[in-house]
């Protein structure tokens, strides 16, 4: 059985407007140390944006998501930031923003899978019940 290691996560959120606070979560991004693990998963449901902000751009919306696994990745795609450490990227990553991108603070857990862990944490922390 494999052990189990410590993660840190976050929940990524779109606040469409950032002067009423209103927010929906789209993702998570999730590190383990030990594993040498940086991955974010990200699920936007656009009804649920446009419901906050009808006038939403959500092609912009997208296109600052998907700079999120880039990062994760590290390496040339991701530019100087894909330079860093694992470690450095996730606290660049949750790093607080008064933007309309916005993570929550990071908490803990532990798991013999971060993947698992990481899909476990969208089910429950970004899906809605259907």
């Amino acid at each position: 059985m494999p052990a189990r290691c410590s993660y840190d996560y976050a929940v990524i959120r779109v606040v469409p407007r950032v002067e009423r606070e209103e927010f929906v979560n789209v993702g998570v991004i999730l590190s383990c140390h030990e594993q040498d693990f940086l991955q974010a998963a990200i699920e936007v449901d656009e009804a649920r944006l446009r419901a906050l902000d009808p006038a939403i751009d959500m092609a912009l919306v997208r296109s600052h998501l998907e700079a999120i696994p880039r990062v994760c990745a590290g390496g040339d795609a991701a530019g100087p930031i894909g330079k860093l450490s694992p470690r450095e990227r996730f606290r660049w990553l949750t790093a607080p923003r008064s933007t309309i991108l916005q993570v929550s603070p990071a908490h803990t857990g532990r798991s013999e899978d971060p993947a698992k862990a990481l899909e476990h944490l969208v089910a429950t922390m970004v899906r809605t019940a259907r």
